[in-house]
């Protein structure tokens, strides 16, 4: 089977990462995402990843925490870049090679973020990790995901979730809601949808980028929508 995308970008939350726990990450976890990733590296398809934090540490009310947003953001994207080191580590033991690239300086652990450098690392067939958000603060991983996948010209973003797609409500928590195959842009937000903050939704749409929203944590999810196969929401 072909694929049908040739560079993708994949978006996950940190909170994926957890499995059942209630903070940090789980090996398990981590080693099957590092399998469906390597398969889809087998059929040529070149990827690039950028994971949340909230695992570890989300950005939290300043009343409460007394931390100062910006303060908080930073320590945020420190949050992503150890989840890019796990995932880097179960990735390269399944044999995959892998860079991780931040957007805050840190040489001992991970290349500075070169869009050029990370192009051609995508070329050689390695899978990139884009670690520490924009490296700014007030920004989510989610405009960081959209942000890089514009720079690289990724053909979609694929955000992997714990829900199956798109809903007219929170499948969670009411039973009626409908499940969307395909929406467009507009449509998500005249319908008040969310599918990624809005600054992260709005870069998609003047940039002409799908956004595929699937459930990662169905065994082969990840290999169906590259080929083409009708799972998740996709929106155009």
């Amino acid at each position: 089977m072909l694929p049908k995308y040739k560079r993708v970008l994949l978006k996950l939350s940190g909170e994926s990462l957890m499995g059942e726990n209630n903070f940090g990450l789980d090996a398990n976890v981590i080693a099957k995402y590092a399998k469906d990733i390597k398969q889809i590296t087998e059929m040529g398809v070149q990827v690039a990843l950028v994971i949340g934090g909230g695992n570890i540490y989300r950005g939290m009310n300043e009343a409460e925490t007394g931390i100062e947003r910006a303060q908080g953001d930073y320590m945020g994207m420190l949050a992503t870049v150890i989840n890019g080191m796990a995932v880097q580590s179960g990735l390269e033991k399944v044999g995959v090679y892998t860079r991780l690239q931040s957007a805050i300086k840190m040489e001992q652990i991970a290349e500075p973020y070169i869009r050029r450098r990370a192009i051609r690392h995508l070329e050689k067939g390695r899978v990139v990790i884009f670690g520490a958000g924009t490296g700014n603060p007030y920004f989510t991983t989610d405009t960081a995901g959209s942000l890089r996948a514009i720079e690289i010209k990724a053909d979609v973003i694929l955000k992997g979730t714990r829900v199956d797609g798109i809903y007219t409500a929170d499948p969670e928590k009411d039973p009626t809601a409908t499940k969307f195959d395909k929406i467009s842009f507009a449509d998500c937000i005249s319908k008040k949808l969310s599918v990624m903050d809005m600054t992260a939704f709005t870069l998609c749409m003047e940039n002409n980028l799908p956004i595929i929203v699937f459930d990662m944590n169905k065994p082969g999810n990840l290999m169906s929508v590259i080929t083409g196969e009708k799972v998740g929401t996709l929106v155009s």
